[in-house]
């Protein structure tokens, strides 16, 4: 079955909005189009709920219902309890919050690791930990493709190691790391995991509780969200870290690791995220089964539509004199989050870009180590190209033809 692009479009109002007609968004790895269920329960709130949460009267209870409607809806996309779900201010912020519970958990002397493929967010709060005493062992990908080798990983494991992060897949590099398989290295040598997700789960809600990490972020505005950061940490970990909220609440497990009151409008906005899986999924004609199920079935239904449109764009540009692909050119294999290294500055080509109607960036997208070890110059950047499911075929035309005349 293949994925009905108009109804998927038609969920997004910015693909209606005059002032962004002619624009093709190419930079959805920095954060996508709000999808209308987003919207619409945003505005609910705003207008209608936007008192204190979970008091007697009728407004603060349909409030506090609708926030933890989202956490209840949410976690059973992603395949794990109720309260093994948490939102907070921003990924990055979770993690350093995650980054200190640790840092009193962990004894000097004893590893974390961390790679040089991630996005900073992933990496730096970790790196930090060093402070302590801790002592930090970089998995370190390819300098020519950027991949991470999980047989490298064996290598760094031992009894001291107490965590192993590592992203999903790179906001540059692109390639789809097999999180299975590098969970079960890490648990059978006695660590837990920490997955990075912001890349990957705009590109479909994973079943986390079958991939298997003991904690997995990823960011609700690139995921056609409100600007919240989505943490799933297991049970069996979340309840040995120190907690790091108010001393009451270390008893309930999603607010263990979020010290600061949630946003109640962007929190409850967050399960109109799954009213947009559920509409997609009875759209295509699977209304049945468990919401992990309907995401599955919505996830493989945006992977069928992004790898077809990405095949072109990865031939028509991985055999350019002057341009260097990051990362595979099988489209099977990564994200549609395409760096290109160039033999002169990103950012003028971006701008050139626009001047086409497409909207990119270029720069060094916080990935600063990975481009590094690419052996690239993080102050000249790279060209990144970035597009979810709701991207056209015209648009992709119209990416390449643009590609073609400024490069």
């Amino acid at each position: 079955m293949t994925l009905d692009i108009e109804f998927v479009r038609a969920q997004f109002p910015a693909f209606s909005e005059p002032s962004l007609q002619g624009q093709a968004f190419f930079e959805n790895a920095g954060g996508s189009y709000t999808c209308k269920p987003v919207i619409d329960r945003l505005m609910r709130f705003y207008t209608q709920r936007k008192v204190q949460p979970y008091g007697p009267y009728e407004a603060s209870r349909l409030g506090g219902a609708e926030m933890d409607e989202a956490r209840t809806r949410m976690a059973a996309i992603l395949g794990v309890e109720t309260d093994e779900l948490s939102f907070g201010p921003s990924t990055t912020q979770n993690t350093y919050v995650l980054a200190q519970a640790f840092r009193q958990w962990m004894r000097p002397g004893e590893a974390i690791i961390v790679t040089d493929q991630d996005h900073e967010a992933n990496s730096g709060p970790w790196r930090r930990l060093a402070e302590a005493g801790i002592e930090i062992r970089e998995w370190r990908i390819d300098l020519d493709t950027g991949h991470l080798d999980p047989a490298k990983l064996e290598d760094l494991l031992d009894e001291k190691v107490r965590l192993v992060c590592f992203p999903h897949c790179s906001n540059v590099v692109g390639e789809i790391n097999p999180v299975t398989e590098i969970t079960a290295i890490a648990h059978a040598a006695g660590a837990f995991v920490c997955v990075d997700g912001v890349s990957y789960a705009p590109h479909g809600f994973p079943n986390v509780g079958e991939l298997g990490p003991d904690i997995y972020l990823f960011s609700a505005y690139k995921t056609y969200g409100p600007h919240q950061g989505l943490m799933v940490i297991r049970r069996a970990l979340g309840e040995i870290l120190p907690n790091q909220a108010h001393f009451f609440n270390a008893d309930i497990l999603y607010k263990r690791f979020t010290p600061a009151g949630p946003d109640h409008a962007q929190v409850a906005a967050s399960a109109g995220m799954a009213d947009y899986v559920d509409l997609l999924s009875a759209h295509h004609g699977k209304p049945e089964g468990t919401a992990a199920e309907r995401a599955a079935f919505v996830h493989d239904l945006m992977r069928g539509q992004e790898v077809q449109l990405l095949q072109p764009l990865l031939d028509a540009v991985k055999t350019r004199n002057a341009v260097r692909l990051i990362g595979p050119d099988d489209a099977e294999r990564r994200a549609p989050t395409v760096a290109l290294a160039l033999n002169r500055p990103a950012a003028p080509v971006a701008e050139a870009l626009s001047a086409r109607g497409i909207m990119a960036g270029g720069g060094d997208f916080y990935a600063v180590r990975a481009l590094q070890a690419l052996g690239l110059d993080p102050e000249q950047g790279v060209l990144r190209v970035s597009f979810t499911h709701y991207t056209s075929q015209s648009e992709i035309e119209q990416l390449i033809d643009a590609l073609n005349d400024i490069l």
